[in-house]
């Protein structure tokens, strides 16, 4: 035990105490400076050799002009080689001809997905479901058409946007916000979409007096049935599918403050190929429709 105290006082000690017990300042094993060194100067070759330091619109470049981005834009390059050809052989196919021919349409298929993954999930959801306010792409129920051409118009141009001259465009008036109508004629109409809808109307009696005040201001967009009309974006009222919900609050909030849902323009962005790829993806969801 002595001994051992003997070798300890060997150490030179840092000078901290406590309770009798000292801080002995004892050597890192060499093994370990050396490999710390050793790291010390790779470091400083890999910031000579690699980009490293953060400068206002970039980074030091660094000798062997190296760039991770530099080798994704050599793959996404080499890729685009790679399918240039069939590329261009979907951007000049007809776009009802793209099914019918196997190799092309598995391709479209492939392709269209990855393009929806990343630029349509956002708002469709990555199995196209969509949400609130944003159409399910699964179904039958579409605004504008579901053929393939209809599909490939709208997601070359877009919905009520600024930036296509050829956006699809439609307007539904707020009758409450801008005081079209009075508040009581509004819960009028709206139990009369109820009573379209096939669902139970809050309030019966205004469920009848509303069919009048639906014949003379929302049947030019919506038919007077209710069935809707493509050509204006106008929803069918009584297929109970609703873009941003049918209970009767909804119905209360669409028809006081209206709905403007807005859809970018794809054309700007995406190529004639990744977009009639994109088409024919959504196309084949199971909503899709015939040839208009």
């Amino acid at each position: 035990m002595s001994d051992k105290k003997k070798d300890d006082l060997d150490y030179e000690t840092t000078g901290h105490s406590w309770d009798g017990i000292r801080e002995y300042n004892k050597p890192l094993p060499k093994w370990w400076v050396w490999t710390f060194y050793a790291c010390i100067v790779w470091g400083i070759g890999y910031v000579i050799a690699y980009p490293a330091w953060p400068l206002i619109n970039g980074a030091t470049p660094g000798m062997l002009g190296y760039s991770t981005r530099g080798e994704v834009a050599t793959e996404i390059a080499r890729v685009e080689d790679q399918n240039a050809a069939i590329n261009a052989k979907l951007a000049a196919t007809e776009l009802t001809e793209i099914a019918a021919d196997a190799e092309l349409n598995t391709y479209a298929n492939n392709a269209g997905a990855a393009v929806f993954k990343t630029w349509c999930a956002q708002c469709h959801g990555s199995g196209a479901a969509g949400a609130k306010g944003y159409p399910n792409l699964l179904d039958d129920d579409w605004l504008w058409g579901g053929s393939i051409e209809a599909i490939h118009q709208t997601v070359s141009h877009g919905i009520r946007n600024e930036t296509s001259d050829d956006a699809r465009y439609s307007e539904m008036p707020a009758f409450g916000r801008d005081e079209l109508l009075e508040k009581e004629e509004i819960v009028q109409i709206v139990n009369f979409v109820q009573l379209l809808s096939g669902d139970t109307p809050k309030d019966a009696v205004a469920a009848e007096a509303g069919k009048v005040l639906f014949e003379d201001n929302c049947s030019s967009c919506h038919a007077e049935d209710g069935t809707g009309d493509r050509d204006q974006g106008a929803p069918n009222l009584t297929d109970a599918i609703w873009l941003f919900g049918g209970g009767y609050d909804d119905i209360l909030e669409t028809v006081t403050n209206a709905r403007f849902g807005v859809m970018p323009s794809w054309n700007t962005r995406l190529d004639e190929a990744e977009i009639r790829a994109v088409a024919a993806y959504v196309h084949g969801l199971g909503g899709g429709e015939a040839a208009e």
